[in-house]
This record gives structure tokens, sequence and C-alpha cells, in this order.
């Protein structure tokens, strides 16, 4: 009963401070896609001269369906946009934009993290498949067959190993947003403000995240260092 209310009081702290950063962040969203952008370009237009002014020349632009599900696909080499960011003309479309178009001068870059968190991909996935029904029956069989919980763990630790990595990832692909649309003025002033503080709120979403898989981590080797 003790371990159901500890994970329970675990988890819903972090739903509860993900819910509050991630309504942040669509309120946010939501503000700065009603500003206009001085220059009057698309999110489309703003990443392809990104694209093109980074010398990258083997990446695609194209919209994606969805709210906020923009991203950069390394497989494929694509920078997917959502509608809203693809077509939008405001600081919000261009901050998303470019954050992505980060993501497509990493890889080109070959950015060590990104190459890391690209490999660990297929553990990850198939970690995430079972992990939780491992997790499940190692809890209930820990005093017969402690390796079971044991195997859950590793596979939650890559889980969270890949939540961490992915900080910095996204990070330095905000970093390099925020450098290039200074630069070349495409965001100025107020502009570049409000675009620097919707990029925060973005990234903060996967510190939580990140941290919320860490104490969930931690949680399960108390249980199995406590029940040897």
């Amino acid at each position: 009963m003790m371990i159901g209310m500890e994970i329970f009081i675990i988890v819903g702290f972090f739903m509860i401070l993900g819910m509050i950063v991630s309504n942040r962040l669509k309120s946010r969203f939501k503000k700065y896609s009603q500003i206009p952008i001085r220059s009057g370009l698309s999110g489309r237009e703003i990443a392809e001269k990104m694209l093109y002014e980074n010398g990258i020349e083997d990446v695609r632009v194209i919209s994606t369906p969805g709210k906020l599900s923009d991203h950069y696909n390394p497989m494929n080499k694509t920078v997917n946009l959502s509608p809203e960011v693809y077509n939008g003309r405001s600081i919000a479309a261009a901050a998303v934009a470019a954050h992505e178009c980060g993501h497509a001068v990493q890889h080109a870059k070959a950015y060590a993290f990104l190459q890391l968190r690209s490999t660990l991909v297929p553990v990850v996935s198939i970690s995430s498949k079972y992990m939780q029904w491992v997790l499940l029956i190692g809890i209930f069989t820990i005093n017969q067959f402690p390796g079971v919980l044991l195997a859950g763990i590793i596979m939650f630790a890559a889980t969270t190993l890949f939540s961490f990595i992915t900080l910095p990832v996204e990070y330095d692909a905000t970093k390099r947003a925020l450098v290039w649309l200074d630069q070349t003025g495409m965001t100025a002033g107020q502009e570049h403000e409000k675009a620097k503080d919707a990029l925060k709120w973005a990234a903060r979403t996967y510190v939580v995240a990140a941290l919320a898989s860490l104490a969930t981590l931690l949680y399960y080797l108390m249980i199995f260092m406590s029940r040897r």
C-alpha cells in the first residue's frame, strides 16, 4: 500500500508541475502567435533561410499535422513544422522554426549529444515498450526473483538517461536559434526577448520530464535496495 501511495505522490507532483509548465508554454505561444514579426516572413521562410545561411541544402521544411508538434527528423532530414508555425508570420512561429532548424544545424555539425541521443533511440524504444510490465512483475516477485526488478530498473535508467541527454540538445538548439535570429535581424529588441521567453518555457518542459524520470528511477532503486 505504501509503495503505491509513494509512487502516486511522486507521479502526481510531477504531473501537476508538468501541467503548470505546459500551460505556461501554451499561453506564451498563444500570446506571441498574435504578435506579427516585423520581417513579415513565415515560419517556413525563416526555416529555409536559416538552413541556407548555414550551408544546409539537404534538409526539407515540411508541414506536419497537430499543434506544437514541431520537430526535426534526422532520419529523413526534415524540419517538420505545425501548420500554425509553418504558415505563421509571428514571433512564436519565428522562434519555433529557428529552434527546429537548430537541430538540423546540430546534425550537420555532428553535435555530440544529438549523435548520442540518436544512438540511444532503438534502446529507449524497446525499453519504453516493456519496462512498465517488467517493473510491475519485478515488484510483486522481488523476494523470489529480484533480477526481474533489476532488469526493469536498468530499462528505466535508459529512458532517464535519454531524458537528460535531451536537455543539452534542446538548450543548444535554442541557443543556435536565438543567435541566428539576433545576428540576422530576424528578431530585435522586444521581439527577440519574446522569442527567448517562448523558447525558455519550451525547454522547461524537458527539464520537468527529466526530473520526473530521475525521481521515479531513484524510487524503484530504493525499493530494490530495501528488499534485498
